[in-house]
């Protein structure tokens, strides 16, 4: 994992060098960009006990000052270029566990594991963009 001041984003690979956003032939593309609230890392970190770095979660975005939609189908305006589409929930895996006891069940918790998207517009993605729900 590394952090990035800016990223370009396109929709057949997601986030520029991050293989897990390339969308596969006869795929969706439906985990090409996971994103991350904040303020759901941090009470997750409360309940557990624990302050570890948002990046151990392994999820592309962190988001502030936005409540991620929980419903799929629900578009986000990043910047002024990146429009992404949220697809579903993302499912904690059992690294979490080896991160800290009781991290997993703490992200099951209403979406506090963050949201997966797919790309419907790219273009870049830099810190402190604006994002937006969009109708």
């Amino acid at each position: 994992m590394e952090t990035l001041d800016q990223v370009a984003v396109s929709v057949e690979g997601g986030l520029h060098g991050d293989f897990r956003g390339v969308v596969k032939p006869g795929g969706k593309g439906r985990r090409q960009v996971t994103l991350l609230e904040a303020g759901d890392w941090a009470a997750a970190m409360a309940e557990i006990g624990h302050s570890i770095a948002w990046f151990e979660r392994r999820a592309n975005l962190l988001v502030e000052e936005l409540d991620l939609p929980q419903i799929a189908g629900t578009k986000l305006r990043i910047g002024a270029e990146v429009l992404l589409e949220i697809t579903r929930e993302t499912d904690p895996c059992e690294r979490m566990e080896a991160l800290a006891p009781g991290l997993r069940a703490a992200l099951l918790v209403d979406w506090r594991g963050g949201a997966c998207s797919r790309v419907l517009v790219g273009g870049m993605i830099r810190v402190g963009d604006t994002i937006r729900i969009e109708a």
